[in-house]
Formats: C-alpha cells, structure tokens, sequence
C-alpha cells in the first residue's frame, strides 16, 4: 500500500475514533510509573491490586483470537502488554484491535503478571489513545538503512534504533563531565556573544549575516578565543565556554560547519601545566563515557590508560617526509607538495605548507595517545614563542589514532608580537587565503592593558565522536544536509 493511502487509512481512523467517543489526541496521561521502574521493581508492583499505569509508543502487536500481546516503549525501556476481550470486553477489544496501530502512543491502565514464558506482562483493564500517528513507522526488520535517510530522519532513526538514543545520552555524560572537571577546579562557565564584529581565534572562513536594527554586517564566531582572553585581562583567572561555532567550511568524517566547542584559559599557567589538567580531563570523561579507556577506532585498538607519548613536531615531520623544518624555505615545501599532488594555489605561505604536508603525510602515523608539541610558529600566530627556539611555538595538541583531538597553548600576551603576526595573516588575506585571521584592534588594545601569562585549551564534540567511533554528523541529532 502506498504511503498516502496509509496515511488515508490513518485519518480515516481519527474520525471513527472520534465518533466513538475517544480524542484521539488528549492534553494529559494518568501515568504512573516509567517502564525501567516496573522492570527494575517487577515484585514490589506486582502486588498492586489497583491498577498501574503506563504510558508510551505501540511497536509490535501480536494477536492471538480474543487476545493480544503488544509491546510498549518509552524513554525508558520496552515492556509487553496483554489484553483480552473476556476482560476488557468485546466493544473496546474491537477497538483496540482495528484503531490502535503501531507507532500509536496510548496508556494502559493493568496489573502485573509473567506469562507462561515467564515474560513480565501487564494485563489491560482499560486503555486510552494519547496519540493517534498518521504515518507509519519504518519496517521492522529493515528499518532505515540507508545513512542519508537516517541522518533526514533522525527522529525515525532514534525510534527504531534504541542504540541510537543511547549514543546521545553517553554525549551528555561527555560534555557533563567536562564541566563538572573544570567547575570542580575553580573554573568559571562564561557565555559570549555569536555574533561578532570580527571573527577570530581560529583558521577559518565564517558565516556572515546582517543585523537589521543597527544595519550592520555580522559574522557568526569561529572560536570562543578572543572573548574568554579578554575576560582574563579583566581580571577572571579560570574561565571556560562550552558552545556552538560556525565555519564555513567542508564537511567530512571529522568537521561539520557548526559544532559543540569547549574552550578553557587558565591564567598564571602555561602550555606544559596545562598539559598535566588536559590529560587528567580526557582520561576522567573517557572514563565516564566508554567504562573503559580502551577503545577502538576505525578498526585501531586505542588505549588511554598507559604514558602518552610526546611528539616533538619537528621530528616527527622529519621522519616521515624527510624535510628538517629548523632549515627550509617556502620554494622546497611547494617542490615537495607538488610532487605530493597538492593544489599549493589552496595553500598560500609557509605555514599553510606545513601544515598540508603534517595533514598528508605526517598525521596518521601517529597512533599512540600523546601530545605533539613545539610547531613552527608560522601556523600558530596566536602562541608564544618558545625561548629555546623562537621559531617554534608553545602549542600542544593532543592526538590518537591518526587524528587531532584537541589544541592549547601558552597564549601570547605581547601585544606587539602579536600585532605583527596578525598582520602577516592580512597578507596572507591579501593574497587570497580566505581562512588566514583577520586584524582585530579592539583585541589587541585590550592585550595592550596587559594579560597575565596564560594557557588555553580547545576541544570539540570532534572528541566524543573519536571515543564512541562515529562520523561526527553521526553524533549530532540533527546535521545539516544536502537538500533532495
């Protein structure tokens, strides 16, 4: 039957349901207990003589002559129901039989019983329709399988896959647990504005908008950076956001164009201090998630629990490109990229060069959790120099599994180094380089009334998908998606 006549059938139903005297969409339910509840205390509620009442979605039915099995799902678990015509009547067994169908929501109003099988079951007394459904719900068996049309329908794919729903409980753990990590050691949770002036803080095009009552063109943030460091000049030591950003940008198995980020400074510490708290971090919400620190992804058996490692940038993209970076010009990078089949026209400067080429060629080969620390300063203009090496960075970002998990540094506070770095990214602008930052003079005058030596640290929901083994679009309820 195709979907309209379903859908035809359905409303069909409504009006027969409504001449019998039934609203087939009431405001309230009577409800008086979850099924994990029944489940959990099966005993204790089996002794109720009066009458429990559950609420939830009609998946199955299973008619049996003048009996029926069902079963019954809400937020909480599944639970067979039962009812029979000699005990409900004929009238409303008809009912129950020809109006409710699966994907309904109803209430049954029962007492407690094991079957034969000795399957918990609550017998129906009485039964009412909460809500009537129009449309009908995947097939059983099949399902959506099709990862497009899950991702379109998410709120199908959550009903008919439970694991699914368990996957976002799990990411509420993930992000609970980062709070209460960085509230529980001083931290402060801030909010600061989307929309901004300039955006900043990161290496990426954004989404620009207009506000109308004050006409003005508007960017949506990249990052959370430039807001929270300027909380830190005005005299707040541990402050962190946990909030959406926007990048306009392409979407893949790890970036998505709008995203969950979690960005925390510290001030009175730096980047090795840091490093020391952003372990502690990922091993307790690892923990709290998984039940475990070992995981696998992408087929790699990933385990947290032993001494990371610690990659010193330098050599590893010495080792596995051949290229000593303490000695290279711009000419032999592009040589090396063009052999290497990259579009160096994409990849404007030094720095964008190195950073392809650590993309291509370097980055997957470092699988054991650690830290790789000390790049070039030319792709991080926002660290400080480190004093052994000026041409090297106070940066570490944490890795696993071939990929990049997280960022921090010790933030830069000379507000002259800083200007001139950013001015070298305007070049960059100039000269096509759409993700190079852009000049914020409000940022830099307020470093110019002084920021006290500080480390930050950035992760995003990037994270929680590398643990539980998804594509990150996968760990959001709703991604955004090509239209049909």
């Amino acid at each position: 039957m195709a979907l309209e006549e379903i859908r035809n059938t359905k409303i069909k139903k409504v009006e027969e349901l409504r001449k019998a005297g039934m609203d087939p969409y009431p405001a309230s339910s009577g409800r008086t207990n979850t099924i994990s509840e029944i489940i959990e205390n099966f005993d204790k509620y089996a002794q109720e003589k009066n009458g429990l009442v559950l609420a939830g979605r009609v998946m199955a039915k299973r008619e049996h002559g003048g009996s029926m099995f069902f079963d019954l799902r809400d937020a909480s678990g599944k639970f067979q129901g039962f009812i029979k015509e000699d005990i409900v009547g004929k009238d409303n067994f008809t009912k129950f039989s020809e109006l409710i169908d699966i994907g309904d929501f109803i209430e049954i109003t029962g007492t407690l019983f094991k079957t034969k099988k000795d399957e918990k079951t609550l017998e129906t007394l009485n039964f009412k329709l909460l809500t009537k459904a129009l449309l009908p719900l995947p097939e059983k068996w099949h399902g959506l399988q099709d990862t497009e049309e899950r991702l379109r329908k998410r709120y199908l794919d959550l009903i008919m896959n439970p694991n699914e729903k368990g996957l976002f409980i799990k990411k509420n753990i993930f992000w609970q647990k980062v709070r209460s990590f960085l509230a529980e050691r001083g931290g402060l949770e801030v909010e600061t504005p989307i929309l901004e002036k300039i955006p900043g803080g990161a290496d990426a095009e954004p989404f620009t908008t207009h506000f109308n009552a004050l006409d003005i063109d508007l960017y949506l943030r990249i990052s959370l950076e430039f807001n929270l460091k300027r909380l830190i000049v005005a005299g707040y030591e541990k402050v962190f956001e946990i909030g959406r950003i926007f990048r306009n940008e392409g979407i893949d198995r790890e970036h998505l164009q709008d995203y969950t980020q979690m960005e925390m400074y510290w001030a009175y510490t730096d980047y090795k201090q840091l490093m020391d708290v952003v372990k502690s971090m990922c091993l307790e919400t690892i923990g709290a998630v998984n039940g475990s620190l070992s995981h696998k992804y992408q087929e790699i058996n990933v385990d947290w629990s032993g001494e990371w490692k610690t990659y010193d940038y330098y050599k590893v993209f010495k080792k596995n490109t051949g290229l000593d970076l303490t000695d290279i010009f711009e000419k032999d990078l592009k040589k090396y990229a063009e052999n290497e089949g990259i579009d160096i026209k994409k990849h404007i400067g030094k720095g964008r060069l190195i950073d392809v080429i650590f993309k291509k060629k370097v980055k997957s080969q470092l699988i054991e959790p650690g830290f790789l620390v000390l790049p070039p300063v030319e792709i991080e203009p926002l660290a400080k120099r480190w004093p052994k090496d000026r041409n090297r960075v106070e940066r570490f970002q944490v890795m696993a599994g071939g990929t990049e998990l997280g960022k921090g540094f010790s933030e830069l506070n000379d507000p002259m180094d800083q200007r001139k770095r950013l001015e070298e990214q305007v070049k960059l602008r100039e000269k096509g380089d759409k993700e190079a930052h852009r000049m914020d003079d409000d940022f830099l005058e307020a470093l110019e009334y002084g920021m006290p030596p500080t480390a930050g640290f950035g992760m995003s929901e990037r994270f929680f998908a590398f643990i539980t083994d998804k594509p990150v679009r996968e760990t959001v309820f709703f991604p955004l998606m090509r239209s049909k």
